[in-house]
């Protein structure tokens, strides 16, 4: 009873959609998820909530109207952190829903509790009410997530001194806060809580933020943020993290400087969820992030019957990316024939004003000494920007002077994450210039501002010439 064809533990989007695709090609899968409720920490603390709270920040705030009626346009004026959670509650509830209707329409077994390996081909499983249960498995996908790192040094309160799980339950929307780490989690919530009104201020020990997004796009989304008063403190450390008996908290640098602010989000990296899994057991181990070394073709570790998906295997840890290595993974586990995945995925940041991003960027470009043209196009440009009343917004294309296909597509702005999809569809294609050109696109849209970059390094690559 307790044999199955693939044992998947964790219940994100690796997990769910590996377990989901064995299941369609009949075979026997268990789910094992140590949370409460399906769903990992996409749906309960990462990519849904936080884009969720996105979402309600700015609808409440008026966000989007205020290149209409200024700056001091507010739907509601008091937003408190219940306002922002009643309408989180509602979509995680929906989410769960939809999850456990689809474990249960392709009968997917699920069983909750905390696992961990006895040896390579079985797991044992301390359910909630203590009971404990082995499954034995032809083949394992860990797709156990990661979890907020939480240094020594920093003195967490789950109050005023939170890391990015606990921010979702802050009691006050804070008047100021630090954050600490630019990567992709701390940019989210230092722009969501800055459209707030909250005063940022964001703390990177490097020289750059988002280092793998091009730079034009980073340099144009810094200048943004600048504009709406978010500063942004490079190339130093944080040296101490402490909190007055007033409730004020205080950070040190490294240069001896004091920042101070009634909240401090420390989102500087996360770890590997794998330290209780007992990886000694089966022949893993874990690197000093707690994440697993796999075959990146078929997402083997090295024991060849266990696999890794999704965030525990490291970059580019998104939840779409997630998804398709946890399909590709079971098709591999199950002995199904699996397809090459496409070269080119589409990069989201949920920020205030979005970035999105596929294909090369221009540093890129230019270390593989391509000769390339680009064409921009500024969303006020379009018709739709000035209904929309944007005064922001850049699409950028790269395209090849040699085959003058695109090579990369690169938006800041509303939006962006779902205008990727077009240049992402081109550049798998291997589309050319001439597709936005020739092309007819809806006006008044936002995606008009393809065919103006398209125009805008055509005007600068000439006419294709055209043998009669």
């Amino acid at each position: 009873m307790n044999q199955y064809d693939l044992v998947v533990v964790g219940s994100g989007p690796a997990g769910r959609r590996a377990a989901i695709q064995a299941a369609k090609l009949e075979k026997k899968v268990l789910v094992i998820e140590k949370g409460t409720r399906v769903g990992g920490v996409s749906v309960h603390t990462g990519t849904i909530p936080s884009k969720t709270l996105r979402e309600t920040a700015l609808n409440l705030t008026g966000w989007r109207e205020r290149g209409f009626y200024g700056r001091a346009y507010r739907v509601k004026q008091e937003i408190s952190a219940a306002d922002l959670r009643r309408r989180l509650l509602i979509t995680l509830d929906h989410e769960v829903d939809v999850l456990e209707h689809q474990f249960s329409r392709n009968r997917v077994s699920q069983l909750r509790g905390a696992a961990h390996f006895i040896d390579a081909n079985t797991l044992e499983v301390q359910k909630e009410d203590g009971e404990i249960l082995r499954v034995t498995a032809n083949a394992v996908l860990l797709a156990v997530g990661t979890r907020p790192f939480r240094p020594s040094h920093i003195p967490f309160d789950g109050d005023c001194i939170i890391d990015s799980d606990e921010i979702l339950e802050i009691k006050e929307v804070p008047r100021s806060m630090i954050v600490i780490g630019a990567g992709v989690i701390g940019i989210e919530y230092a722009t969501i809580f800055s459209a707030l009104d909250t005063a940022v201020t964001v703390v990177e020990p490097r020289d750059s933020m988002l280092d793998f997004i091009d730079k034009e796009i980073v340099e144009d989304f810094s200048y943004q943020l600048r504009d709406r008063n978010v500063k942004l403190i490079f190339g130093q450390t944080v040296e101490k993290v402490d909190k007055d008996p007033a409730g004020k908290c205080h950070v040190t640098l490294k240069n001896g400087r004091v920042l101070t602010a009634e909240m401090v989000l420390f989102a500087a990296g996360r770890v590997g969820a794998t330290d209780a899994l007992k990886l000694e057991a089966c022949g893993l181990e874990a690197d000093n992030r707690g994440r697993l070394k796999i075959n990146p073709d078929t997402f083997q570790t090295a024991v060849p019957h266990i696999y890794a998906a999704g965030d525990v295997v490291g970059f580019p840890s998104l939840a779409s990316t997630s998804m398709e290595q946890g399909r590709i993974a079971a098709r591999h586990a199950v002995g199904a024939p699996t397809t090459e995945p496409p070269q080119f995925f589409p990069y989201g940041i949920y920020a205030v004003p979005e970035i999105s991003t596929c294909g090369l960027t221009e540093e890129e470009v230019q270390q593989r000494n391509i000769p390339y043209e680009c064409g921009i196009a500024h969303f006020r440009e379009t018709s739709r920007g000035h209904i929309m009343g944007l005064d922001s917004g850049l699409l950028k294309m790269i395209f090849s002077l040699k085959t003058r296909r695109l090579l990369g597509v690169h938006i800041v702005g509303e939006g962006a994450t779902e205008l990727v999809h077009i240049g992402q569809a081109v550049l798998n294609l291997k589309g050319t210039v001439e597709y936005f050109v020739e092309n007819t696109f809806n006006y008044p849209t936002l995606a008009e501002a393809y065919k103006i970059a398209g125009l805008d390094a055509w005007n600068r690559m000439g006419e294709l010439k055209r043998e009669a």
